[in-house]
């Protein structure tokens, strides 16, 4: 406003003067006091800027880090709180909404209400020149003389603004007469005028005034859903802000962004988002078939108690089963959304205690695996993965790879120079080329291992369960191996046991305690080959005491495992 009030070259009255003091008074920059306040205040909060991205140590291996968070160091543990503050900031304002936030207001939008109406009221450049031009010497000479008591009121009421440009709009609007008398009586005309007019304004004001305080009045009596209420998130059915649990879930996003508190907080709602825009709390309830249940299904657990997800993509060498799967790009939706579903309901089982399990062990078998060879599983399975990664952090205990063929090893060789090094990721993970069950034993126990992974755990109703542990054992080369179970007077002993890869010859016998005891024989010895059945059971019922033993001849070269594990049962006659 400054500027256009000084365009006209033109002399200008003294009131226009003032006008143009006032005016730019009320534009002067700020004092260099102000400016040194703003200056303390950016040393202030530079530090701050800093201490958000403490560098925090990390642990070397999975199995070290702890959720707890007392026994957390200390820079870990001001990261988990700084995201606690991001996080409320963000509920305060509703910031993990899926919608994108209103883009920021212009200038013009910016500036209070007075100024804008000043900017309305305020003649064009060009007629302020003209009326600037009209005015006649005498004119100038008749202000002057005007009575001392008008320009006393003018400096003990200051007006607006807005009023202001007004009062010279009106000042220039009587016509310059040549008698001093008519001019006075014109000035006289346009100050009461002039006073009429702010007697209105001032009206209009105190009615606006009011209005406002009726209007204010009445939405603090509202309820306060109105104002933009705090919005409440929850995430694999836990609130983000709730108790301990809520800060194990932070806590595997910090550490998915090696403690930095912006990125993990950027991560974690992206995943809100997500989460509400592919409609995760309602695909739980989907029916989705039951096609893809040998492809990925849950079966155990492991010796830490974490449960284990086994991967066997060898299944889509079934043509139907791939092409139902993966044939267009409906197929291969519903595909992605069963693997978010699978995932989520496996999740949802987890116990997210700070001393509870909250991680999945994963094992992949890629026997017969397709491997590069279809694009359309290629896709499915990056796009898969590409989700998991975004929106599941810290959720691997270990990464196990079975039946891992050549060219999965030098694919893998030729690719991970270029990789980056994840020490987390690479401290779970395990590949075994070839050796279906060598992971058996290592991390998860035979009873919990399904026997096509070479373990003793079977679908069908079986005499043994998990709960009951079995034995590992080494048969060495061209030896035979014996395995003793006691029986106690009538009871019944039943027993399984599994060599891998077989080709041994097998027999058990009933060997009594008593000195003129016979021994029978309970299986006569055979050869038992690779493809004979994996799991032999038996069972024996007598009524005196003794002892079961199992004979195993490795006639072969290379040594063998065994495993096996009985118990007994008394009877009654």
């Amino acid at each position: 406003m400054a500027e256009e009030t000084q365009k006209p070259e033109a002399a200008a009255a003294p009131a226009e003067e003032v006008v143009v003091e006032k005016e730019k008074k009320e534009a002067a920059p700020p004092s260099a006091a102000t400016e040194a306040v703003v200056e303390e205040k950016q040393v202030e909060e530079d530090p701050k800027v800093e201490e958000k991205e403490p560098k925090v140590t990390q642990s070397a291996s999975f199995k070290d880090e702890t959720n707890i968070v007392g026994e957390l160091p200390d820079a870990q543990k001001k990261a988990l709180e700084e995201l606690k503050q991001l996080i409320q900031e963000a509920l305060n304002k509703n910031g993990f909404s899926a919608l994108p936030p209103p883009p920021p207001a212009k200038e013009k939008e910016s500036k209070p209400p007075a100024e804008e109406k000043k900017e309305e009221d305020q003649p064009a450049p060009a007629e302020t020149e003209e009326k600037t031009e009209e005015k006649a010497p005498e004119k100038v000479e008749a202000e002057a003389s005007a009575p001392a008591e008008v320009k006393e009121e003018e400096e003990k009421t200051p007006l607006p603004a807005e009023t202001v440009v007004k009062t010279e709009v009106v000042e220039k609007a009587p016509a310059v007469e040549d008698d001093g008398a008519k001019t006075v009586e014109a000035i006289e005309e346009s100050i009461v005028a002039v006073a009429l007019l702010l007697q209105l304004i001032n009206q209009r004001k105190l009615h606006l005034h009011r209005w406002n305080q009726r209007w204010f009045r009445k939405m603090s009596q509202r309820k306060p859903m109105f104002l933009h209420p705090t919005e409440e998130v929850s995430i694999w059915g836990i609130p983000l802000l709730a108790d301990e649990r809520s800060d194990v879930i932070l806590l595997k996003f910090l550490r998915a962004r090696d403690f930095k508190v912006k990125d993990a907080f950027t991560m974690l709602k992206n995943t809100i988002i997500w989460r509400k825009e592919f409609g995760v709390e309602g695909l739980l309830e989907e029916d989705l078939g039951n096609e893809l249940e040998r492809v990925v299904f849950m079966h155990g657990f492991d010796k830490e108690g974490h449960p284990v997800c086994y991967n066997a993509y060898g299944e889509f060498q079934n043509k139907e089963l791939y092409h139902n799967t993966f044939g267009d790009d409906e197929k291969r939706s519903k595909f992605l959304r069963w693997r978010i579903q699978f995932l989520e309901k496996s999740i949802r089982k987890l116990d997210f205690s700070p001393t509870g399990i909250n991680t999945i062990v994963q094992v992949n078998d890629l026997k017969n695996s397709l491997g590069l060879t279809k694009r359309e599983l290629r896709q499915a399975t990056n796009h898969a993965l590409n989700l998991l990664q975004d929106n599941y952090p810290e959720f691997l205990a270990k990464q196990v790879f079975i039946n891992v063929p050549w060219w999965y090893l030098a694919f893998n060789m030729m690719i991970s120079p270029s990789l980056p090094r994840e020490p987390r990721a690479s401290s779970c993970l395990q590949v075994h080329p070839n050796q279906p069950i060598s992971f058996s034993g290592k991390c998860i126990a035979p009873e919990h291992v399904p026997v096509q992974y070479g373990g003793l755990s079977r679908e069908a109703e079986q005499e043994f369960a998990v709960a009951d542990a079995a034995t590992e054992d080494t048969i060495k080369p061209a030896t035979k191996h014996t395995v003793e179970f006691p029986i106690a007077e009538k009871s019944t002993v039943v027993w399984e046991l599994r060599v891998v890869g077989w080709d041994v010859n097998y027999g058990a016998e009933f060997v009594p305690t008593a000195e003129d005891g016979y021994t029978m024989i309970v299986s006569k010895t055979r050869k038992v080959g690779p493809a004979d059945e994996t799991v032999i059971s038996g069972s024996f019922k007598t009524g005196e005491a003794g002892r079961i033993v199992l004979t195993i001849d490795n006639q072969t070269a290379k040594k063998k495992k065994l495993l096996y594990r009985s118990k007994a049962k008394p009877f009654s006659d």
